[in-house]
């Protein structure tokens, strides 16, 4: 997972995504701050039922130096049930509203996979980015929405359905087979007229433990697309797991995976925890100074 020069010279990676007129530098890494609307999400699932505790929970995030919030409000946990467009309606655009409203300045994220709700939301609050667990499988309008809208869109990795991806995910070889769904995706994308592609390859979504910890030590195969990188593993089931540790104690196993994350070339740290992933960021920049 060693960066080293000739690699840095070869790879000409893409560095910034536009949103709503303004160019975003990713030459640095930057935090991205979940924000969970649904009620039973993994980790903090119901903790922000209110307008008020929504607000609170964005201008902490915003402080502690998240660049984007990420709003999710369905669950996407092994298992998670089916939910209506109506009630991930109801949960997400009030609260991208509100926070749009008091914190203008903000850059929203909306975690759906469903293209109309992401249509109505930037109807209504205006241009956000797009993370869409399913990569596009689960809504055939989905890219052909996110070109016309010129939306940044993080396309994620996912083998199976979240209902029932953890029963037995099966890979020839984990990097190689995400790395097709890429190749495909990205043409799929560019075709549409997507500009801004984030990559994202799924830490959990249809991956058993030993795939995971494959993707985290082979993060950097992924620079050959010369795309940003978004890593998502924040308190997840691969540190629970592994450590033997609830949601709750594993904020420790996130840094260090984050940090390493870093080390393999993420250029986007999706987070709950983001004072912490923000320490992990300038230390890894620091690393880089002194080494040049």
């Amino acid at each position: 997972m060693l960066i080293t020069s000739n690699a840095i010279k070869f790879f000409k990676r893409k560095h910034t995504i536009q949103l709503n007129g303004e160019i975003i530098d990713l030459k640095d890494p930057i935090v991205m701050g979940i924000l969970n609307l649904a009620p039973d999400s993994f980790y903090d699932g119901g903790k922000y039922k209110t307008e008020k505790k929504i607000l609170a929970r964005a201008e902490e995030m915003l402080e502690q130096g998240a660049t984007f919030i990420d709003l999710g409000a369905v669950s996407t946990r092994p298992g998670a049930p089916d939910v209506s467009t109506k009630t991930e309606m109801d949960r997400l655009l009030p609260a991208a509203c509100a926070i749009r409203k008091h914190f203008p300045q903000a850059r929203l994220s909306l975690d759906t996979f469903r293209s109309w709700v992401a249509v109505r939301v930037i109807e209504e609050c205006g241009p956000c980015m797009v993370n869409d667990i399913s990569g596009g499988n689960f809504d055939v309008h989905m890219f052909e929405t996110i070109g016309k809208l010129a939306l940044p869109y993080v396309l994620m990795h996912i083998q199976g359905v979240p209902a029932t991806m953890q029963e037995d995910p099966v890979y020839d070889d984990v990097i190689k087979d995400i790395s097709g769904f890429f190749t495909e995706k990205v043409k799929k994308l560019t075709k549409c007229g997507v500009k801004d592609i984030i990559l994202d390859p799924g830490f959990g979504f249809g991956k058993s433990l030993n795939d995971n910890y494959e993707l985290l030590n082979r993060l950097d195969a992924f620079k050959v697309f010369q795309l940003p990188v978004l890593v998502g593993v924040s308190r997840k089931s691969m540190i629970q797991k592994l450590l033997e540790k609830t949601p709750e104690e594993s904020l420790n196993g996130t840094t260090v995976i984050n940090t390493l994350s870093l080390m393999g070339g993420a250029d986007i740290l999706r987070v709950h925890d983001v004072r912490e992933a923000m320490e992990a960021v300038r230390i890894y920049k620091k690393l880089k100074e002194v080494a040049l």
